[in-house]
């Protein structure tokens, strides 16, 4: 094994948070219908986590992924949680089910193309993919140099060295991790004390490296702990503390009713169903960072962007292939297929919904962990930009083909005033790469 890797897990995660090292316009007439083109996940974003939060009363399951580089030595994990955590509330996931939830529910492009003006079709079938089911610890040696700070259990799970900590104040606590290689940011003793003040218990967790090379792999494994509690939120303060400048967060929400929104901070839709130009088909990436930056800004720095909200049981289009029953259990929501609630009935749906909400922040924007809200609001969201190729095979004489021909520039047009409007990139420039990518502006008024 290489002394360093790239994880799927960070030291700065937003859940945790302590690392060793530290280190509108209108749409087109059919909404939701067209051609999947391309997608932007997380991956895009410098400096993002993710993390799925699986919620079904109080039962609440959160599986933390993401990127870290450096010595796996050196990666080290605390997340608050609210009650002592049991060896088999403890597992890991496959980092494929979390980036297949990842794909599954990006925002994305989709394209249409326009009929042939002297010989329109009556109609256009709509298409989307369908669901279909798939197949007591020992005594602990309290350390005595931190009076207040108690070791409650600690175990093996796969490649990570897990304790569960339980302390009275913040000073011993800073005291005992930094003692034990955890290099605390200065700034946390305050946000650790508000912890200790809910009664929280600290989640710790160190990569062994010896049984990380005994399992031959390379990388690490997204780590999810299951827990019981009547918050539904996110401990985000100690990854403000933690991060070096802003940091990118997507939660995955998993649960059995409807879209889930932040209780104490606003909650906004990004903007969505908007055409754009064809050039943006091979530089959506760029395009999807610079219109969530845009909207972040105009936000004020503030606020969670929903960017997908939808029923699990199928999709329209689809950016990727339908997650199974075994993957959405995996991930938390262990309701799919229990009892009579893995259908919803009439709808021939899966019980399980999925909100998709990211989140720009620091320690100014987001002063407050972030409390969520399971709504009862489940009508279908997705973050989409849409591409119209026009018909390019025009030889008709009919007054229609004249009338699309006459058309084309002002739509160019407006195509260009959107994707400037949605990204604050000069217009100029945008009409420039139209025009270079064969829709010239010519002619409009």
């Amino acid at each position: 094994m290489t002394s360093t890797l790239r994880t799927r897990l960070k030291a700065g995660v937003a859940l945790v948070a302590v690392a060793a090292q530290l280190a509108a316009t209108a749409g087109p007439a059919m909404a939701f219908c067209g051609f999947y083109v391309a997608k932007a996940d997380a991956k895009m974003f410098n400096k993002s986590s993710k993390v799925v939060l699986a919620r079904d009363g109080r039962q609440t399951a959160i599986t933390m992924a993401s990127d870290y580089e450096g010595k796996p030595s050196e990666f080290a994990l605390v997340v608050p949680v609210p009650s002592f955590i049991k060896k088999d509330q403890i597992s890991v996931v496959d980092s494929n089910t979390i980036d297949h939830l990842d794909a599954y529910t990006a925002p994305r492009l989709v394209e249409y193309y326009d009929e042939d003006p002297c010989a329109p079709v009556v109609y256009r079938e709509k298409w989307s993919l369908a669901m279909a089911p798939q197949s007591g610890a020992a005594p602990i040696p309290q350390p005595v140099a931190y009076p207040g700070v108690k070791i409650e259990a600690q175990y093996d799970v796969a490649e990570y060295d897990i304790m569960i900590l339980s302390a009275e104040q913040s000073d011993g606590l800073i005291r005992w991790l930094t003692d034990n290689g955890y290099k605390i940011p200065a700034g946390a003793e305050p946000v650790v004390g508000s912890y200790i003040k809910q009664n929280m218990h600290f989640f710790v967790a160190k990569v062994n490296v010896k049984r990380l090379n005994e399992l031959g792999r390379t990388y690490l494994q997204p780590l999810q702990v299951r827990y019981e509690t009547a918050k539904f939120m996110l401990p985000l303060r100690l990854g403000t503390v933690n991060a070096k400048g802003a940091q990118d967060l997507v939660v995955y929400a998993l649960t059995r009713r409807g879209r889930v929104e932040a209780a104490n901070y606003q909650t906004v839709k990004v903007p969505s169903d908007i055409d754009v130009p064809l050039f943006v088909a091979s530089d959506f990436a760029n395009v999807y960072k610079a219109a969530f930056e845009r909207t972040v800004d105009q936000q004020g720095g503030h606020g969670v962007f929903i960017e997908y909200a939808w029923n699990m049981a199928w999709c329209d289009p689809c950016a990727a292939q339908p997650m199974s029953y075994l993957e959405m259990a995996t991930l938390g929501a262990q309701w799919i297929g229990s009892g009579g609630h893995a259908i919803r009935s009439g709808a021939g749906g899966m019980d399980a919904f999925v909100t998709r909400l990211h989140v720009r922040y620091d320690a100014s924007s987001f002063p407050e962990d972030i409390a969520f809200l399971e709504t009862s609001d489940n009508q279908n969201f997705q973050a989409r930009y849409v591409l119209h190729h026009p018909y390019i095979n025009l030889v008709g004489s009919c007054a229609a083909a004249k009338d699309y021909r006459a058309s084309l520039p002002e739509r160019f047009k407006k195509e260009a005033e959107n994707l400037a409007g949605l990204t604050g990139w000069p217009k100029q420039n945008i009409e420039a790469r139209m025009a270079a990518n064969g829709q010239p502006l010519s002619g409009a008024k």
